[in-house]
């Protein structure tokens, strides 16, 4: 019988001996005891003397007894299957026997080893668990109740959906109505673990909780103004999750609801009220929100602008007391895991720049070293997305309040009111504008204020309204701005710091050209704080590099820059290993650089390429090791090898033609061909980038491996994934340009699949723009083989390029369109109007181009007969007749 295990006295001996060790804080005593207890894995029996020390031993102090537990858990957690049963069944017994304990430490303990056995897909083969839980929920003892809930909370949030399947023949049936009794029990702990459990299954609507959706909602309108902390911040997180998931049943007390969460908001319990600000983000998502909420906002928006005051607390752990720490050394646990976001090929647009579908990253980050989400970060994102919903409707509860908070005395309160003045920014721009002239200035003056952090909001909300900065004379706000923006990139202090270097690439990115007269100026600046900044900081600065380089272009190209900039970068490369993480941000730097000094960028391109091709095939090796021995060799981090392949892609169109000897010299098409295979979609992306700058740059080097690389580009015109499907898509079209009639065997692979993705419905912007021009170049070098589809594309093909620049892309595609035409007239003869739509949207197409244009329009009106050609013409719109009658006289 498995009750009759006794431990033995020595073995026991030892083991308390090993768990009062492992408490010490001596690191090689931790190492010692690490290795010993991996040595008494080997004994079955050691993890009964485990759950012995922790239920049975009560001569022992808690914290040895809960230790012996958690051990225990992670060995439930490493080998339970190798357990054997007579073991896990004493493990089993104990645990339910021990829920009760006395000590709320070990009863939490042997909550959490019942939730570790179930979750390894134990709920199966311990029937008798969840109904002797249930059971001991009515026991008399408070101590059997509050463990037996303590730990039917953690299976409800480890195991949600199995409770949820037929799998345990729908335990909740009975659990959850279970739950709902003890919402009035007269313990605040018992309370609590009730709702807790239930939230669990708001947001998977779960069917046993929908039956009992009314009685769970009127239960928690009973608990409300509950005394017991914790039971308010779980009604409010269950009235947040309700919101999204069952609006209706909450809409009749829609009103009520506001009220109670305005009061909540404001709770003493900062917990508590940073649950109930969360009400008012889910609100702005939903369709209803202006018309629930516009009575209440005179009462909401004075409570989240003062939740948007720092509190005592946050400038204590931010060290908001300590103005200069430049010289202290970053610690390496606060800086951030960086992701590299791999190349995407696309096409620029009527108005400037490329379209960016990514969201902006101009979120708060003001406060990342402290807990990561507080009350004023949530009081601030809930006033963006309401500005955002009401736009100007919300400045009437804002402007007196800010008027007050932007010139306080008092800093604390002046900071949190350029913090709303930023988080509106979005919002009520247009309400806003007609005060910028008088609030730019005062904010450029907040930028050198005595206190760092509010030096630190202010680049931030400044960086919201570079927009409108722009927009004005240089000389009034632009110039002003950047000046004291760079003097801040040389704060003394690191916040600072951070947030100038954030701001000032977001106004590179908003300036572009304009920037060009004080370059100097500013590569001064960002080339002294190389010297100056401390590691996390570092990295924001290449961020800061990189942008300038994309924002001005070849404007960088100039000896004197090159001198400046050059040395700093290319000794931060010498100094970094090639294992070394902030590779990423530096590559990526060295990205931007190389592409717009073009031929300024020769001197190092050389170390530079070789590094590159070096680390993809370091990856490519490693990758092979760990899929042929997996215990033996660690996966690689691909990243290593896509921010790589993405300075390559860099180098290839900076340099062009200049690159082919350093292609000639190694074996990068090679890679390239592995990495097109990679079952990393990531990878896949950025070499097709890769592939589509080579074949521009040097052709003579690719065309040798085209067989081998069209039927993989086929295969990855998958528009699931849109960013790889773009990148080949766009490859495939260079491939066409370079190929010409050459083209023909391939068309095959790949026509079927563009066809099908430019006539999916939603498919993006820029995906659709780059199938249509490779279809275009398609059709021109090989028309015969694509003419006879033109019906299937055609007016998809004309809506798509219709917004797009003037360029050599759009050039040779209509080239195609018109050479298809030409093959096929009465491809297009059903869609005429959309093509002559797409032709007008030329500003000045080249001559020969302009020709075939006119052959077209002209043909199509001869072949119809004037009296036709009118009736189809009076369809136009007015702009697009004046624009054909004016530059091709139809």
């Amino acid at each position: 019988m498995e009750c009759e295990w006794k431990p033995d006295e020595l073995g026991l001996r030892q083991i308390l001996q090993l768990l009062k060790e492992s408490q010490s804080p001596d690191t090689s005593t931790q190492r010692s005891v690490q290795q010993r207890l991996e040595q008494l894995n080997q004994f079955p029996d050691f993890n009964n003397y485990l759950i012995f020390v922790l239920t049975k031993l009560k001569s022992e102090d808690e914290p040895t007894r809960s230790l012996s537990g958690l051990i225990l858990k992670n060995n439930v957690k490493a080998h339970y299957q190798n357990f054997p049963n007579g073991v896990s069944d004493f493990i089993k017994n104990e645990c339910l026997q021990n829920i009760g304990d006395s000590s709320p430490l070990i009863r939490a303990t042997v909550g959490i080893l019942i939730t570790t056995i179930a979750s390894k897909g134990e709920l199966q083969n311990w029937p008798e668990l969840l109904p002797k839980l249930c059971q001991l929920l009515d026991s008399e003892d408070y101590n059997t109740c509050e463990g037996a809930f303590g730990a039917l909370q953690k299976i409800c949030e480890d195991s949600a959906e199995i409770l949820d399947s037929d799998m345990l023949d729908r335990p909740l049936n009975i659990m959850i109505p279970k739950f709902l009794q003890f919402f009035k029990h007269n313990s605040p702990k018992i309370r609590s673990h009730a709702i807790a459990c239930v939230n669990q299954f708001i947001i998977s609507r779960t069917q046993a909780l929908m039956l009992h959706i009314d009685s769970f909602i009127e239960n928690l309108f009973a608990l409300a103004t509950d005394e017991e902390s914790e039971v308010r911040k779980n009604v409010c997180r269950a009235l947040v999750m309700l919101l999204e998931v069952r609006l209706d049943r909450l809409l009749p007390h829609m009103h009520n609801i506001i009220e109670y969460m305005l009061l909540r908001t404001q709770d003493h319990d900062e917990n508590v009220a940073l649950e109930a600000c969360e009400f008012w983000l889910t609100l702005a998502e939903q369709p209803v929100c202006k018309e629930v909420l516009c009575g209440h906002l005179s009462q909401l928006i004075p409570v989240l602008v003062n939740g948007m005051k720092y509190s005592e607390i946050d400038i204590i752990l931010l060290k908001g007391d300590i103005e200069e720490d430049e010289a202290i050394p970053d610690n390496e646990q606060d800086i951030r895991p960086r992701f590299h976001r791999s190349r995407t090929v696309a096409q620029q647009h009527e108005g400037d720049g490329i379209e960016d579908d990514e969201d902006d990253d101009d979120e708060l980050n003001d406060d990342d070293t402290i807990s990561d989400w507080n009350l004023r970060k949530c009081s601030a994102a809930a006033l963006d997305v309401l500005a955002n919903v009401f736009r100007d409707d919300l400045l009437l509860h804002i402007l007196p309040l800010l008027k007050e908070l932007l010139f306080h005395p008092e800093w604390v309160v002046k900071e949190s009111g350029i913090l709303v003045l930023g988080a509106i920014a979005e919002g009520c721009m247009q309400g806003m504008i007609q005060y910028l002239p008088e609030l730019i200035p005062h904010l450029i003056l907040c930028l050198s204020d005595k206190k760092a952090l509010v030096r630190s909001i202010t680049c931030w909300t400044l960086s919201r309204y570079a927009h409108w900065v722009v927009s004005q004379p240089p000389d009034t706000y632009l110039k002003p701005l950047m000046e004291e923006l760079l003097k801040r990139i040389l704060d003394s202090n690191k916040r600072v710091q951070e947030a100038a270097c954030s701001a000032f690439a977001t106004l590179e990115e908003e300036a572009c050209t304009e920037l060009v007269p004080y370059l100097a100026f500013i590569l001064d600046t960002l080339v002294f704080a190389f010297s100056k900044y401390q590691h996390k900081n570092l990295l924001i600065l290449y961020d800061a590099i990189g942008t300038l380089a994309d924002s001005v272009g070849h404007h960088l190209n100039k000896p004197e820059y090159i001198q400046m900039l050059m040395p700093p970068l290319i000794q931060k490369w010498n100094q970094l290993k090639d294992e070394d993480k902030d590779l990423f941000p530096l590559l990526e730097c060295l990205s931007s650089v190389a592409t717009a000094l073009q031929s300024g960028f020769l001197p190092y391109c050389e170390p530079v390429y070789q590094r590159c091709v070096n680390l993809v095939q370091k990856t490519l090796a490693q990758a092979m090791l760990h899929q042929s021995q997996p215990d033996q060799y660690e996966a690689p981090d691909k990243d290593f090898m896509i921010v790589a392949l993405d300075l390559l892609s860099g180098l290839a169109e900076g340099l062009g033609g200049t690159i082919e000897q350093l292609v000639a010299r190694s074996n990068i098409l090679t890679l390239m061909y592995q990495c097109m295979q990679d079952k990393m979609p990531e990878v896949r992306q950025s070499s097709f980038a890769l592939l589509g700058d080579l074949t521009k740059a040097c052709f003579q080097h690719v065309k040798s491996c085209i067989a081998d690389f069209m039927p993989i580009l086929g295969t990855n015109l998958n528009p699931e994934l849109i960013s790889v499907c773009n990148n080949a898509t766009w490859a495939i079209g260079e491939i066409a340009v370079q190929m010409g009639p050459e083209m023909q065997p391939y068309i095959s692979m790949v026509l079927h699949q563009l066809v099908e993705i430019i006539n999916r419905p939603n498919t993006p912007k820029t995906l659709l723009e780059n199938t249509a021009i490779t279809i275009g170049r398609l059709g021109y070098v090989c028309p015969q083989e694509v003419a006879p589809m033109l019906q299937q594309f055609i007016r998809p093909w004309c809506s798509s390029l219709r917004n797009i620049r003037d360029n050599e892309e759009k050039d040779s595609a209509f080239r195609g369109i018109c050479t298809m035409i030409s093959v096929n007239p009465g491809g297009v003869v059903q869609d005429f109007i959309f093509f002559c739509d797409a032709v007008a949207s030329w500003v000045n197409p080249k001559e020969d181009l302009r020709d075939m244009f006119y052959k077209i329009l002209h043909g199509f009106k001869n072949q119809v007969g004037d009296e036709n050609w009118n009736r189809f013409s009076d369809q136009f719109p007015m702009p697009l007749k004046e624009r054909l009658a004016t530059c091709y006289g139809v």
